[in-house]
């Protein structure tokens, strides 16, 4: 391999993107990890626990196709004025009062306004997602792309893909100690977490600065230019950014046929019980160290060399996690933990590396109008396929059969298949890099 010159990002980008690149996680992990958890409190106090799988479902299905949809207009607005700040900073503010919203909501409804706070919490989850997609999934990622270039976009994308593991330690273990499903109410907690994006978003207009040389899709007509991605002439011109995605797609749907039930495979399935907490802290340390460590490879030496590599890393990561059931005793806790971080961390060097060449083969000028087309090939795609790959083969996700709920391993065998496919698409970004 041949060793590549690298153009120094400086301290201002590094801070900025890793800062409000991991604020951004935060947030998501709060909606990831809480808003569905406070839902289902609030109807199991209420004595509604049948309406916490409906409710749920719609979460989880309307936030992604709201954040899909608002990337797409965002991005084309981000485009057209050609900056990316103003909507980073008020966006991050305005995200932080949009969590603050579900403070308002109590931790058991009455009988007659059940459907109400059904609906409010529906309705709060949209709100929350239109701001963090404006902030983050459009203007954030448009920035990104922005301030690398081809030589040093691969390490700093693999440290974003780092960020969200790192906030779920954060959320988990620092802030999770002020939500208890047993208090009347659990305002506290969602005005804290409301603050931190919005002292974020403060600090953004001081301190974060777009590009130089941004280029304005001016003189445009806007609904137009806002679906560019999806034309089929712009396809066809920039054919390598969809096949790209498509091999980010499929790593993502991978994990997802796994990953929501990740927790619950440790606690239940293996039986660690509360002990899972040491297991998922190397494994997640492991994987970023891991991660952090091919990104700076990527740009030393190029991310088509480790493309191949990293597949068969990641296939054999979970794998392992499938041949758990035929280890014992100390075989079982080595391959716990290693398979466990080359399965982490190979899923997050590779959405790193797909990241950094969709970025590379942006037009100018194009930064935010892609950005739609990327969260429907790296979020809405895979948390509809990667869920329901789980409930075909047998994964009573909602546990509505009233038998105890215990993650199989047939799931992990599941995404390794998926992940096979991913092999096309590498070899034709492989083929094409230069």
């Amino acid at each position: 391999m041949k060793e590549k010159t690298s153009t120094p990002l400086g301290g201002r980008v590094w801070f900025s993107a890793v800062f409000f690149g991991l604020i951004g996680q935060i947030a998501w992990i709060v909606e990831n990890m809480y808003f569905a958890t406070f839902a289902q409190d609030i109807f199991a106090n209420s004595g509604r626990a049948d309406m916490s799988y409906t409710v749920t479902t719609l979460m989880v299905i309307l936030s992604a196709i709201a954040a899909t949809v608002t990337t797409i207009f965002a991005g084309g607005l981000i485009d057209k004025t050609g900056k990316r700040k103003p909507f980073i900073a008020w966006g991050y503010i305005v995200w932080g009062f949009t969590i603050m919203l579900f403070a308002l909501l109590p931790m058991k409804a009455e009988a007659s306004k059940v459907a109400l706070i059904a609906v409010l919490l529906i309705v709060f989850d949209c709100l929350m997602t239109f701001a963090g997609s404006t902030s983050n999934d459009a203007a954030f990622n448009a920035w990104v792309a922005d301030v690398t270039d081809k030589t040093n976009r691969g390490k700093l994308n693999a440290i974003l893909a780092i960020l969200p593991v790192i906030a779920v330690v954060i959320v988990f273990v620092g802030l999770g100690g002020f939500y208890n499903s047993a208090n009347e109410s659990n305002a506290l907690f969602f005005i804290i977490l409301g603050i931190i994006p919005i002292v974020a978003g403060i600090l953004a207009l001081f301190t974060l600065k777009d590009a130089p040389d941004i280029q304005k899709a001016e003189g445009q007509n806007y609904l137009n230019e806002t679906f560019y991605g999806f034309r089929k002439d712009v396809i066809r011109q920039n054919k390598m950014i969809y096949v790209c995605l498509a091999a980010a797609c499929i790593i993502g749907i991978a994990q997802q046929t796994f990953f929501s039930y990740l927790i619950n495979f440790l606690i239940v399935t293996l039986g660690l019980g509360d002990s899972f907490v040491i297991p998922m802290a190397v494994i997640i340390v492991g994987a970023a160290v891991f991660t952090a460590v091919m990104g700076i490879l990527f740009d030393k030496f190029g991310r088509k060399h480790f493309y191949y590599p990293l597949l068969i890393i990641m296939i054999l990561g979970i794998l392992s996690f499938w041949a758990l059931q035929f280890t014992d005793g100390a075989v079982k806790t080595v391959v716990l933990y290693l398979g466990g971080v080359l399965m982490m961390g190979g899923i997050l060097s590779l959405t790193g590396a797909f990241t950094s060449s969709f970025q590379d083969y942006l037009p100018e000028g194009t930064e935010g109008r892609f950005q739609g087309i990327r969260m429907c090939f790296m979020v809405l795609i895979p948390m509809i396929i990667g869920p329901i790959i789980s409930l075909m083969i047998g994964l009573d996700a909602m546990g509505m059969n009233g038998e105890n709920f215990v993650p199989p391993y047939a799931m992990f065998l599941a995404a390794a298949i998926v992940a096979l496919l991913a092999a096309l698409p590498i070899w034709l970004v492989r083929k094409d890099s230069k």
